[in-house]
């Protein structure tokens, strides 16, 4: 079938056609941006953490006097430790999904000339990497005589353990064990990990979810308050209770915080509760758009059908076939479609501009586009089968009868 007939009849109804394929590049638009934040929500709660998540819980304890930070931290761990079901009980700074303690920047040569970027040090008490479950992909953990005190920050010049993604941003292509870094302190690396997350994955500054550091140190003064419990999966529960319990019974004098002390499973469901509500609302908001897309297309194809019922006539008594009719429809509907795509293809690209500025989102992948663009095709077809099928079904004596 020859396009020039459509283009002519699009021509005679111009508002129609440009109404139509704006509110195409509108939904092109708003369904490759809100598809790509979606993806970004979606692989976010998906992240990661490197810990047993099943296996491990943490409280957290406030408004104690530093000064009996040691006693107070004896005094707790002796009571969690006492708990039936308990298989682990360390001091730690920060677990996944939790708040962050211990942000910094950090420098790869002692006269702080190339910076590393801002990482998170986990300040983790003997015992923690094997109740954490933390993964070693190279070198070794700290040994018993490597956990020191903590000064102002983090022990002095201590040896730590990074992570793979950390190690490749440091030194690309290289092996990190023996590297060192800095921060006020330098720190040399002794192990590498598969995954420990950040406890704020995209929340911070870190350009990574997996840009950590774990630091050996000895509980004290500047280092109190959070404690790790790790136990059965099946127990966990019922362990957790009575580990809040014996906390507030051990350290009268402090306050528990009742939403940091939970279970890493419940931290990382309460952390991304707004993610949730945030992909399901961009998620009501493509359906809805996509459904007054299609409404509006066959809207006016049915117009446009009833319109054109003489012009049918005419054709079908000419020996044009049911198939001819049909075809029309839907080459028409494919030129605006294609019309609209077009122009939301830039508008997406704009609205992504305003988001990198605004929001400091990434670019939008170019593959989103092609995904949009057969997305609505395939809908612009569907929602013009109807109408199209009416006209195509109509007799020619009928249709010139009724012109």
């Amino acid at each position: 079938m020859q396009v020039q007939p459509v283009l002519a009849a699009l021509r005679k109804h111009r508002i129609a056609t440009v109404l139509i394929a704006l509110e195409i590049a509108l939904a092109c638009a708003v369904l490759c941006n809100a598809c790509f934040l979606i993806m970004q929500r979606v692989q976010a709660m998906h992240i990661v953490s490197g810990v047993d998540e099943d296996a491990l819980g943490t409280l957290k304890l406030d408004g104690f006097d530093p000064e009996q930070a040691t006693d107070l931290n004896a005094r707790v761990l002796s009571a969690l430790r006492g708990i039936a079901g308990v298989r682990a009980a360390t001091v730690v700074n920060a677990v996944p999904f939790s708040q962050h303690a211990g942000r910094a920047g950090v420098f790869l040569d002692a006269d702080k000339a190339q910076f590393g970027g801002v990482v998170e040090f986990y300040l983790a008490s003997p015992g923690s990497a094997e109740a954490f479950g933390l993964r070693l992909v190279a070198g070794r953990f700290p040994t018993q005589e490597e956990y020191a005190p903590v000064g102002t920050f983090v022990p002095k010049d201590p040896p730590v353990v990074i992570t793979r993604a950390l190690a490749e941003h440091f030194w690309p292509g290289e092996n990190p064990l023996g590297k060192t870094f800095w921060s006020g302190d330098t720190f040399r690396v002794i192990g590498v990990l598969d995954h420990l997350a950040v406890p704020e994955p995209g929340g911070g500054e870190a350009k990574d979810p997996d840009w950590s550091v774990y630091v050996p140190a000895q509980p004290g003064p500047q280092f109190a308050g959070r404690y790790l419990v790790r136990a059965d999966p099946a127990d966990l529960p019922g362990v957790m209770a009575r580990a809040r319990e014996a906390v507030l019974k051990a350290a009268p004098e402090a306050v528990l915080d009742q939403a940091q002390s939970r279970t890493i499973a419940e931290l990382r469901h309460s952390y991304f509760l707004a993610s949730r509500v945030m992909a399901g609302l961009l998620a009501g908001v493509v359906v809805a758009l996509l459904g007054t897309t299609a409404l509006g297309i066959v809207g006016l194809a049915s117009f446009w059908v009833a319109q054109r019922r003489k012009q049918i006539g005419v054709r079908r008594a000419l020996g044009a076939t049911s198939g001819d009719i049909l075809r029309y429809f839907q080459i028409e509907n494919f030129l605006i479609v294609t019309i609209g795509i077009a122009l939301g293809m830039v508008l997406a690209f704009g609205i992504n501009a305003g988001l990198m500025k605004f929001y400091e989102l990434p670019r939008l992948p170019a593959w989103y586009l092609p995904v949009g663009a057969v997305t609505l095709w395939a809908l612009g077809q569907l929602a013009v089968l109807a109408p199209a099928l009416r006209a195509a079904a109509v007799p020619p004596v009928a249709a010139m009868r009724s012109a």
